[in-house]
């Protein structure tokens, strides 16, 4: 499978040879759906709490008598019945993380560059270098490439000039090929791919 490369500045680079087994399978949702949810359950904070009844600062003592008033027999006032008592059964401290194999989770990133690769929305640059960190600059190359909402792929190493440049711009993230996961594919509507980068993940799913 053969995809055109282009330079920043919208000029042909010829091609490079990609392989089926990485960009050209059939994507499944459901397998990129598993890795996506792996994800955001991997983010989720866990710091949500609210305080239960063993947590209220309030007297052990019994409220009132057990009998002879009318009232229902009450024992603390932390229950949850009573105003300022503990929440029942509200959100603890925890972790949302679960574990998904490492085959899944490779897969699942094959079908997401796959399904970039299929519906067109897979650029190869030759390069991302920029001449001096100017964010006005690589706007308007990237304005040329018809880039709006892209997660933008290096290889190992980032250019410090690009980086900065790039740090600006809404709705474009810029990424070593070490950090590319599902999420961030599927969050953006391009992915850009530099050379290096191709041959990195060709490398790496052999």
């Amino acid at each position: 499978m053969d995809i055109k490369v282009t330079t920043l500045a919208g000029k042909a680079a010829g091609s490079v040879k990609v392989s089926d087994e990485v960009f050209g399978l059939e994507p499944r949702a459901d397998l990129i759906q598993r890795v996506v949810l792996w994800q955001l359950a991997k983010k989720q904070q866990g710091t949500h709490q609210t305080k239960g009844r063993a947590d209220i600062s309030r007297t052990g003592a019994k409220m009132y008598r057990q009998k002879g008033t009318g009232r229902a027999r009450h024992s603390s006032a932390r229950a949850p019945q009573f105003r300022g008592g503990g929440k029942a059964h509200g959100p603890v401290v925890r972790s949302h993380e679960f574990d998904l194999p490492k085959k899944v989770r490779a897969l699942g990133l094959r079908h997401a560059l796959s399904a970039k690769a299929k519906s067109s929305d897979l650029i190869v640059v030759d390069d991302l270098k920029a001449a001096d960190a100017k964010t006005k600059t690589l706007v308007g190359q990237l304005s040329g490439l018809g880039l709006d909402s892209a997660l933008v792929i290096g290889g190992a190493e980032i250019d410090d000039n690009f980086r900065k440049a790039a740090s600006n711009i809404p709705q474009i993230d810029v990424l070593p090929v070490q950090g590319i996961n599902v999420y961030d594919i599927l969050r953006r509507n391009k992915l850009v791919l530099s050379k290096a980068a191709v041959e990195a993940l060709e490398e790496r799913f052999k």
